[in-house]
């Protein structure tokens, strides 16, 4: 039986279906080959005291362990992960210390420009604010991919083999799937595309999505 518990919703719209950041998670313990469960929530578990507890700014995911470890943060999971499996990370301290340099920059220096685009653009497209502020947006996004691209030219994945950090920065640039922006640097679409063969992602995001096609809410 499996000692591992995440969270998960059983709904979202489809506009952010496979890109909920459970799927990190689930990647992880897929190339970990760890088995586990998903505690599912419907609307409105997330504001329980008892989920807020677990996870306090009611999202997911949050994890928890058979014996007590419980974390909340998809990067800290998925890193936890790491630690236990060298099928997601070197075992010698450099190696060790570049992979998390890596995870950090996903998670700290493109994915807040990613996000930001996203926001104006699922959330706010007819807003006068968003339509003004896009274009600048655009630019600064573009300007990191710009050097993650450089960084990427002739190499398969961030260090020399597939480790936590391209799971992350895989999962970072999937939020730009609305835009044709990746398809743009072709280094970067070679190795989303890379990595998203992995057979772990594709066994991740498929369990996600059954998880939404099987409670999509009736028609009104």
């Amino acid at each position: 039986m499996a000692d591992i518990t995440i969270s998960a919703f059983k709904w979202v719209p489809p506009f952010a279906q496979g890109l909920v950041r459970d799927l990190r998670v689930r990647w992880a313990l897929e190339e970990a080959g760890l088995p586990y469960r998903t505690r599912l929530l419907g609307p409105g578990d997330n504001k329980s005291a008892d989920y807020r507890n677990w996870q306090p700014f009611e999202q997911v995911p949050a994890f928890r362990e058979a014996g007590g470890c419980e974390l909340f943060e998809s990067g800290a999971i998925v890193y936890h992960i790491a630690q236990r499996s060298e099928a997601l990370g070197p075992r010698d301290a450099e190696g060790q210390a570049r992979m998390v340099t890596w995870m950090f920059a996903a998670l700290n220096t493109i994915e807040p420009y990613v996000s930001n685009l996203a926001t104006i653009d699922l959330f706010c497209p007819n807003e006068a604010w968003a339509k003004e502020r896009r274009p600048a947006v655009v630019e600064m996004l573009l300007g990191r991919l710009r050097t993650l691209s450089a960084q990427l030219e002739g190499r398969e994945y961030l260090e020399n083999r597939f480790t936590a950090a391209d799971l992350l920065m895989t999962t970072v640039l999937r939020g730009l799937r609305h835009t044709d922006i990746v398809k743009g640097f072709p280094v970067l679409e070679t190795y989303r595309l890379r990595c998203e063969a992995r057979p772990a992602f594709g066994k991740a995001l498929a369990d996600q999505m059954s998880v939404f096609a099987q409670n999509t809410p009736a028609a009104a």
